[in-house]
């Protein structure tokens, strides 16, 4: 069984969660594309654990986590998480692979982005140098982990990408200029750190399912932050969607038997671009603060607001959805009225159900549902409350998805069952 998870909105839905919960039933967890800009939330017991590289379910006993070759790499930030899960877990030396393809963010990257935001008015990035690290990738100017164990590979890569680089950070008004010498002095010891967990994952994944072995797909942010069928340009710089784990992974899609959409209650999306549905008032604030959405990377305040009903039916659509999970039902408990949209109204004053290609201007038509008192402390899906279940059976017959378990808070045991 090959089982894909992918965020249907922008990011932040819960993925780490419910990663981590399904990861019980699985072999291996590949995590396939984004960086550090990805923070995903596992909480076990009265710890709490964020991830930014290191897939969610290696925190569970004898899985295998794999960093596929389209996760962008920021060595730092994942000798920090591993020197994290080995205090909770014990050595994972043959529990974590690298694929030797992942292109590596250097200190240049990240001093790029945070320039542009800061100078240039920037998306709203984490600054975390992502885009940077893509972008050579695709000038074929990256620093690749392979290069690392090649030394005249290393030393051209670092002169090709040292040369545009330093040129990048003058035309950006940056103070520091970068040297070959200290590059190959960082490089070299990171190589050693992590040489124990470098491996070609594509061959490994494909031989695991071959064997018959269970894989989970992780994703990082959500559909709408794809940098093809994102609200672009305030999107991310990588493919977020399913197809992304094919790309990511090298594997077939004949071989994903399945795909998980999260999608969250309610909506939230962090920094700039459009969003149809927020709630600029006392509401809104009332669901950043019960809800706690704050950025698990940045700790920005996410902007909050209804469940958008047409951009969910558009990312089901794109992903190829075959299992719905609704995180954060219990972020509404207490409210008289929720709301939900179900079609746009448009610059024109037409209607529609269908997502148009530019939502700025549109604006949301909503439906509205009672409230109800609270979900906490159910089981089962007979113990929420019946406008509760009301409200989940049109977002399903809507969308044309079961929901297959909704989260009702932030504990392993909190997730129920619902089809």
């Amino acid at each position: 069984m090959v089982t894909a998870v992918v965020g249907l909105q922008w990011g932040d839905e819960g993925k780490g969660k419910i990663v981590d919960f399904l990861a019980e039933n699985y072999d291996v967890i590949a995590r396939f594309q984004g960086g550090t800009n990805a923070g995903h939330t596992v909480i076990v017991g009265d710890e709490e654990f964020i991830f930014h590289l290191i897939p969610s379910g290696i925190l569970r006993p004898q899985k295998v986590g794999i960093i596929g070759a389209g996760v962008v790499l920021d060595i730092e930030t994942l000798l920090k998480e591993i020197e994290l899960v080995e205090r909770k877990t014990g050595p994972i030396k043959g529990r974590l692979l690298i694929d030797g393809r992942a292109q590596i963010t250097m200190p240049y990257h990240k001093d790029e982005d945070a320039l542009e935001e800061t100078k240039k008015g920037g998306i709203g990035t984490t600054k975390r140098g992502i885009g940077p690290t893509y972008r050579d990738k695709y000038w074929r100017i990256g620093i690749r982990v392979y290069d690392l164990f090649d030394e005249k590979r290393l030393v051209g890569a670092i002169e090709k990408s040292l040369t545009y680089n330093n040129h990048i950070l003058k035309i950006f008004g940056g103070e520091k200029h970068y040297s070959k010498e200290e590059i190959i002095s960082l490089l070299s010891t990171w190589r050693e750190k992590i040489k124990d967990f470098v491996d070609d994952t594509a061959l490994f994944l494909n031989k695991s399912i071959s064997e018959g072995k269970s894989v989970l797909l992780e994703g990082a942010q959500g559909t709408f932050l794809d940098i093809t069928f994102g609200t672009y340009p305030y999107v991310t710089s990588s493919h977020t969607i399913s197809g992304g784990a094919t790309i990511g992974l090298g594997i077939s899609p004949k071989k994903i038997d399945s795909i998980i959409g999260i999608s969250k209650a309610y909506t939230t999306r962090v920094g700039k671009g459009p969003f149809p549905t927020e709630l600029d008032d006392n509401l809104g604030e009332y669901l950043r603060q019960k809800g706690g959405e704050y950025g698990a990377t940045t700790g920005r305040p996410r902007r909050c607001g209804w469940l958008d009903l047409v951009l969910l039916k558009y990312s089901v659509m794109l992903n190829g959805v075959t299992d719905l999970v609704i995180t954060k039902l219990d972020v509404l408990d207490g409210l008289d009225e929720i709301k939900v949209a179900t079609e746009y109204e448009l610059p024109d004053g037409s209607r529609t159900r269908d997502l148009p290609h530019d939502l700025e201007g549109v604006r949301p038509i909503y439906q509205s549902f009672r409230g109800w008192e609270t979900v906490r402390g159910a089981k089962r899906k007979e113990d929420f409350p019946e406008n509760a279940r009301i409200y989940l059976d049109f977002i399903q017959d809507y969308l044309g998805v079961n929901i297959s378990m909704v989260s009702i808070g932030k504990e392993r045991h909190e997730i129920i069952r619902y089809t």
